[in-house]
């Protein structure tokens, strides 16, 4: 009784400020385009969870009520935060990067990293009031008492990535190395460690990070040179240089050496955990050389690394590090594919909302044949993505409670979302950039940012090429293939959709399932790109048609069969573009 008096309580104030928002957005969506309304728009300040049409169906369907009720207030907070303050701090940060400074002023050689305020501040949100690091890992975050499903972090993500990149990578990395963590780490580890990275005292509380690339081991890590040595202790001391470290100076990273004696190539590669600062308070025998400057995520720190026999842990069993590591890696896949899908969802936004209020040759841009048909090619990808967000984060909950056909299923999905989501940002967001015109080329808007950061995705985790066939990798040693088909099969018998279009989605995924047979049973490794965006937009075009049928949504439905008429089915270069046949609806 008391709790469902507090959930319409907290319904009832999270309804009451979103009405007032909606109502904000409406009167200003609502102004006359007339020559008295100012010519270049600015959305600045937009709640982006009210003002997102589609967010809160879509969490009504893959969050049960009352959770979905208790959380409100934050997505709505969260919302205001990204359209706002962060979306400030976020500008401000990326022109002033972070300093790396190697000495004290008295001379002390004690490296620092100095960050920005604007940064700092932006940490403390994200750290502190959502606590996104350790949303997984505890069981009482923002007020509900038991663990809260992937989807909700990732849906905060979501909104937190439409103003601040760069900050999502340490987030992520110090949610994966806790997971790690946890899942391989001997119980003294957990015990001395785990507290820190599990803290939300701004204080006490520890990032993390992962030192796995090398000059010669990049996507190839069977190319480690990084040594580890045994110390009398147990502990182990780690010798080499790591070429690219995101937030090199985070109280904890994963790392990958080949320990001293074992084999070449990965049988002889180890996982460790490495402490920036010993037990007695000095700093760990690591250098920073110098800091990277990147053409996005410049808010964030990257370095290169020298380890001159830093002390280290063995995490897991011996030689069987990237193994272990890959879980790590997987998870930061998945984060990508959100950070990529939340960013392309910004950039749709803002074009959108430039092409309602400017004004040209007497008419809105909206109004335009062809500026509506370049608004549905950027709402598609962005939208499959957002889904595949939402469907991959529920399949992850089932496969952390032990549930193996959803971990096959998982190991498809992820690299899935980590291949096309991360392609389509950096096509999207620069499209969406030349809806503004002039004005999205100047660095005072938030555009060019959100072009730079995302060419990062298709590079971090795995390049395009490794992460598809890391798609034809799980079908081949997972059996993914027809737990995916089972799976898709499913939502469509779970839908209502007109016969005509079921037909056409059943069809389109028996054709891509049988390119996959063909590409694995072949070994064609040059298909596997078109095999993984198949496979990704049959998913994609089946779940948009599923969480239509769910909420009745005619917009999201249509997205679904432009996902099928563009991306699946055969198509004339020379003849219309787009066309969604009547038998469909």
């Amino acid at each position: 009784m008391q709790a469902s008096v507090k959930n319409e309580s907290a319904h009832r104030v999270a309804s009451a400020t979103i009405q007032r928002a909606q109502d904000a957005a409406n009167l200003r969506d609502s102004k006359p385009a007339t020559s008295k309304a100012h010519p270049v728009p600015d959305r600045r300040g937009a709640n982006l969870y009210v003002t997102d049409g589609q967010m809160e169906s879509l969490l009504k369907l893959y969050l049960p009520e009352d959770l979905f009720l208790h959380l409100l207030p934050h997505f709505t907070r969260m919302g205001e935060l990204a359209g706002g303050r962060l979306d400030d701090l976020a500008g401000i940060a990326d022109k002033n990067p972070p300093a790396l400074e190697h000495r004290t002023r008295s001379g002390e050689n004690i490296q620092r990293i100095i960050k920005h305020p604007a940064y700092e501040e932006m940490e403390r949100v994200a750290y502190g009031e959502f606590g996104l690091q350790a949303m997984s890992h505890r069981e009482d975050m923002l007020g509900w008492k038991g663990k809260l499903p992937p989807i909700v972090k990732y849906a905060l993500t979501y909104l937190f990535v439409q103003a601040e990149f760069g900050l999502c990578c340490p987030l992520s990395m110090t949610d994966s190395l806790t997971r790690t963590l946890k899942k391989f780490g001997r119980p003294e580890l957990l015990e001395k460690y785990l507290p820190q990275l599990l803290s939300l005292d701004w204080d006490e509380q520890a990032q993390g990070a992962m030192f796995m690339t090398e000059q010669a081991a990049g996507s190839d890590i069977s190319n480690t040179a990084t040594m580890a040595y045994p110390n009398a202790d147990g502990s182990w001391r780690l010798v080499g240089d790591k070429w690219f470290c995101s937030n090199p100076d985070a109280e904890f990273a994963m790392v990958l050496a080949r320990v001293d004696g074992d084999p070449e190539g990965m049988k002889g590669i180890s996982l460790f955990l490495l402490p920036r600062y010993l037990d007695d308070g000095g700093t760990n025998r690591y250098r920073i050389i110098r800091l990277k400057e990147k053409l996005g995520t410049r808010s964030m720190a990257s370095g290169e690394i020298t380890l001159e026999g830093a002390k280290a842990y063995l995490v897991g069993e011996r030689g069987r590090g990237f193994v272990q590591m890959a879980d790590m890696v997987n998870n930061s896949r998945l984060s990508n594919g959100v950070r990529s899908a939340g960013m392309m969802r910004r950039a749709v936004a803002e074009a959108e909302y430039v092409a309602h209020a400017r004004v040209a040759f007497g008419k809105r841009l909206e109004d335009m044949p062809l500026m509506r048909r370049q608004l549905d090619k950027l709402r598609v990808p962005a939208e499959q993505a957002r889904t595949m967000v939402f469907q991959t984060a529920q399949v992850l909950a089932r496969a952390d409670a032990g549930d193996q056909e959803a971990y096959a299923l998982l190991r498809i999905l992820t690299p899935m979302i980590k291949f096309r989501a991360c392609r389509d940002a950096r096509k999207v967001t620069g499209d969406a950039m030349e809806v503004r015109g002039g004005c999205g080329y100047i660095e005072e808007w938030s555009d060019p940012r959100l072009v730079r950061d995302a060419h990062l995705g298709s590079i971090w985790e795995g390049t395009s090429n490794i992460v598809a066939l890391d798609v034809i990798r799980a079908i081949r040693r997972e059996g993914s293939l027809p737990v995916l088909q089972k799976y898709l099969s499913g939502l469509l018998s779970d839908a209502s959709l007109s016969p005509a279009y079921e037909k056409a989605l059943r069809e389109s995924l028996s054709r891509a399932s049988a390119l996959a047979e063909k590409v694995v049973e072949q070994g064609l490794d040059q298909l596997a790109r078109q095999t993984a965006t198949a496979l990704y937009c049959c998913t994609t075009a089946i779940a948009m048609a599923w969480e239509a049928s769910k909420t009745g949504s005619k917009a999201r439905m249509r997205l679904s069969q432009l996902v099928v008429v563009n991306r699946l089915l055969p198509r004339d270069p020379l003849g219309d573009e787009g066309i969604i046949p009547a038998a469909w609806f």
